[in-house]
């Protein structure tokens, strides 16, 4: 692997994929590529970090996902977890339970990032109402301050940097809300995962937001939306996963926004990132995620990465 310290500006964003684009959501799903393939072939595709996707569907005994990823050059950059820390210390102790698995596990195979999305305000498959879409303010206090926490936790259990990732059909979305919680919580303790797809999804502007919160953007997930698609999906209040199925997600470079600017942009902050490809695609036919990712990763060389 390249040394670091010696990077150039361009060479400190390290380029990965995630079971995401491959279609994986689920630990166990027959509509899912088993994850054999999807190890052999992001590592075909031209990726050498991969993230570990929901918990259970690779391997998590340590030594087996060493043994399975070290043979075929992967390394591994983050776990992911969803929260709901809204409602507040009655959810804690659950809460830590997932994050304290997937947080081992990341920690074991050399991961230095914890990646938290929120807790879906309407479920993301059948569009049900779980929630009101709008946290009250004690809400609020409840999800940055119990966020602060586990930035807290992870970090001194784990050694890992806690980003949370602005999601659609989340408390954490678009720019005003990604914004007031951002301004609420502690730079110390807790950063972004600035995922492109879904901010533009929310209506938001990912280069404004590199641009005006720099210091707080720890991790980037690579992806685009399709217009028309979008379009749609606003007109008719589609659920995210039906939207998915209808392909909001695009492959790049066809979709907004444009990934150079905001690589660009990132570029500028003139520190180590992973920018990690994650191109929403369940369900999808097992044979589709391979050429679009062999296809992404080629643009993105041509974007100097």
């Amino acid at each position: 692997m390249t040394n670091l310290t010696n990077r150039s500006p361009s060479s400190r964003i390290r380029i990965g994929s995630a079971p995401d684009s491959w279609g994986v959501w689920f630990p166990d799903d027959p509509r899912q590529v088993p994850w054999q393939r999807f190890l052999d072939e992001v590592a075909g595709a031209g990726y050498e970090w991969i993230e570990l996707g929901p918990y259970g569907y690779l391997p998590t005994d340590p030594a087996v996902l060493a043994e399975e990823t070290g043979r075929r050059g992967l390394r591994v950059s983050a776990a992911t977890v969803f929260t709901g820390l809204h409602h507040g210390p009655a959810v804690w102790d659950r809460t830590w339970a997932h994050v304290a698995e997937n947080a081992a596990l990341a920690q074991a195979m050399g991961a230095r990032h914890l990646v938290v999305i929120p807790a879906f305000w309407r479920d993301d498959r059948t569009g049900e109402v779980l929630e009101d879409r709008t946290l009250t303010a004690g809400q609020w206090r409840q999800l940055t301050g119990l966020t602060e926490r586990l930035g807290r936790e992870v970090r001194e259990r784990y050694g890992l940097r806690l980003v949370v990732h602005p999601h659609a059909d989340t408390h954490i979305d678009g720019e005003e809300n990604v914004t007031r919680f951002l301004d609420a919580t502690d730079p110390d303790l807790v950063a972004l995962c600035l995922d492109t797809g879904h901010y533009a999804y929310c209506g938001g502007d990912s280069v404004k937001l590199i641009e005006t919160y720099g210091e707080r953007i720890g991790y980037l997930h690579l992806k685009q939306v399709d217009p028309a698609v979008l379009a749609r999906v606003v007109a008719e209040e589609m659920p995210f996963g039906p939207a998915v199925a209808a392909g909001v997600m695009c492959e790049p470079p066809a979709g907004t926004p444009a990934l150079e600017p905001v690589l660009a942009a990132a570029r500028a902050l003139d520190v180590d990132l992973f920018a990690i490809v994650e191109q929403d695609m369940y369900p999808c036919d097992p044979d589709a995620p391979y050429p679009v990712a062999v296809r992404t990763r080629g643009f993105l060389r041509s974007c100097g990465l």
